[in-house]
């Protein structure tokens, strides 16, 4: 397993500074936001993009992926689809540039019926999964807003039939929408990528607390990780070395300072963190084990 954290955390946050805290705390990857906002998003040029993945494989730190706002399932007329478009197309361009093998959207179905919302998600994503392939990236649905549970993610990511069209489960959605995370796992894991871990103090209180702080079913998220479902969810597996979030898998903490910030500060969380997550992999891997 490998850990990542998202630059959310560290919001405008230098890339070189984001890198050292990384190697420091032992994390081998890095979530992007991509936003205006952040020193890398869609709007810089090649020169700067170069620049980008120069400093990460100078670490040996991976980018992870590249977290965009699209919005694949919200109602737009001929021209907000054209926007969505190319918005998705350059999310896709900027992933392959930095050499991300991720790109992160979000559903923002609002209050749209689901059929509707569903039908509009996998058209817009089965429309860009073909410059997906070309450039070795994959767009994740994020189990988010109006789909953030595994069940309404794979109503879109089925009909859609793509490898390089995927979902990146955010435990903290699917267990608000209350799910288990052993059905979340189920309705994802042919199309999983990678899992968003974080930690809250309750439903009603979603600013971000230390991993193991919380009340997230931490534990039990990460012990369905190993497990393979009795039968296929949709009707394209994962590409191979991508199913499993076993041996090389991902975890990535989301930890939403951003968003929060009187939250504590991240850099000092991080390595705890990782810690916390390693022992609840160790106990999830001693619970499967056979006795003696």
């Amino acid at each position: 397993m490998r850990y990542a954290f998202s630059t959310l955390g560290v919001p405008g946050m230098p890339v070189a500074e984001v890198l050292a805290l990384a190697v420091e705390s032992g994390y081998q990857g890095v979530e992007l936001r991509a936003h205006p906002e952040e020193p890398v998003h869609t709007g810089i040029g090649l020169r700067e993009r170069a620049a980008v993945r120069e400093q990460f494989a100078a670490t040996g730190v991976d980018v992870l992926a590249v977290a965009g706002y699209a919005q694949v399932a919200a109602a737009r007329d001929a021209a907000g689809e054209e926007q969505l478009a190319h918005e998705l197309a350059e999310l896709v361009l900027l992933a392959a540039d930095l050499g991300a093998p991720y790109v992160r959207v979000f559903p923002g179905g609002g209050d749209r019926p689901a059929v509707d919302a569903d039908a509009d998600a996998a058209r817009r994503l089965a429309a860009v999964a073909p410059l997906a392939a070309e450039r070795g990236v994959r767009v994740l649905l994020e189990t988010h807003d109006s789909h953030r549970t595994g069940a309404a993610a794979a109503r879109v990511l089925g009909p859609v039939g793509h490898r390089n069209v995927g979902a990146l489960w955010d435990v903290l959605h699917s267990w608000l929408g209350g799910e288990r995370p052993a059905d979340t796992h189920a309705a994802l894991a042919p199309h999983l990528g990678y899992v968003q871990v974080k930690d809250v103090a309750s439903a009603q209180d979603t600013a971000p607390v230390p991993l193991g702080a919380g009340v997230l079913p931490l534990g039990a998220a990460l012990a369905t990780l190993g497990e393979r479902p009795g039968a296929p969810h949709g009707p394209v597996p994962a590409p191979e070395g991508t199913y499993d979030q076993g041996a090389g898998g991902w975890l990535c903490w989301e930890y939403e300072k951003r968003w929060h910030p009187d939250a504590p500060d991240l850099p000092a969380l991080l390595a705890p963190a990782r810690a916390h997550l390693q022992g609840l992999l160790a106990a999830a891997a001693d619970a499967d084990r056979p006795g003696e």
